[in-house]
């Protein structure tokens, strides 16, 4: 009786975890792009590259939705100045906020009722909240859907990679210091063994250049990030130096890329995303001649 039991509670369970991806599916069909941001430990800026490359895409001319995943300390809307913002509801499902003309933001602190409520949750009940949002968040249509995910490979990173079918790469931010390339080559490895396709590395906090001297200071080394890339044979996709600037406008809620107020920060942003693209591109080519070459061969 026991083991039926269990084989009946195991088979409701597969049920249902197929039910919720093919919800999530249906509801992400008119995204053409989604995007995961890792980074291996905390403290590399993973949030405020995300942050930011969605604002950079957005004034590329692309729609842009932005998925903040980290349930425990979800800082975005804080970075975009929308913090005091709620979601909203209709019969198609919840509506992100808007953050300009083409970027739309869901996260956790949309949820909560005050700005310190601590979210304590374990995995089954992370696992069910990220699977209802991805499910009932109602982007519409959207060229990218990034989401950022918190430090580590845990939970959250887990749950999104298992319920979204069609993730089409993960972007791996790290500092150049040997501690922080260690953890991001482990990032690397989690995405791979989850067959997450065209991973890319950013460096961040790459060189610093003093506002007296102007000579270039390497405060946590230089050049990591790329080393890290070429030893595990992903793409490198640029590095974005050290601007205490950053710092400042995403406390204000008004990030740096919003501007042209430090053409260096803007231009890293720009060329990140450039090759991001490119890459894209060839992928759609490299699938293009994939199918083209299956036809053949059955004919």
């Amino acid at each position: 009786m026991k083991k039926d039991n269990k084989k009946s509670e195991k088979i409701r369970s597969e049920e249902r975890a197929a039910n919720m991806k093919k919800l999530v599916s249906n509801n992400m069909s008119h995204i053409k792009y989604k995007y995961l941001v890792l980074s291996g430990k905390g403290g590399v800026g993973k949030t405020t590259v995300a942050t930011n490359l969605a604002i950079t895409l957005t004034q590329l001319g692309f729609a842009v939705g932005l998925f903040d995943a980290d349930i425990h300390g979800p800082n975005i809307p804080k970075m975009l100045g929308i913090e005091d913002q709620k979601f909203h509801t209709y019969e198609k499902g919840i509506i992100p906020v808007y953050a300009g003309h083409l970027l739309k933001v869901m996260s956790v602190a949309f949820l909560l009722k005050s700005k310190d409520d601590a979210v304590i949750f374990r995995g089954p009940l992370k696992h069910k909240l990220i699977g209802q949002l991805l499910s009932e968040v109602y982007w519409g249509v959207l060229d990218f859907l990034i989401v950022d995910l918190p430090p580590g490979t845990g939970d959250e990173a887990l749950s999104v990679a298992h319920l979204i079918d069609d993730v089409d790469g993960a972007i791996i931010v790290t500092t150049p210091q040997d501690v922080a390339l260690l953890d991001s080559r482990k990032a690397i490895t989690f995405a791979r063994q989850l067959k997450l396709p065209l991973i890319g590395i950013v460096e961040n906090m790459s060189g610093f250049n003093c506002p007296y001297c102007h000579k270039p200071i390497d405060l946590f080394k230089k050049g990591g990030g790329e080393k890290a890339a070429r030893e595990m044979k992903v793409p490198f996709l640029g590095r974005i130096p050290i601007e205490p600037e950053i710092v400042i406008r995403g406390d204000s809620g008004v990030p740096l890329t919003t501007s042209n107020e430090c053409p260096e920060i803007t231009q890293a942003f720009e060329e990140i995303c450039t090759k991001w693209n490119d890459l894209l591109e060839e992928k759609e080519i490299l699938n293009k001649q994939s199918v083209k070459l299956g036809k053949c061969q059955n004919e």
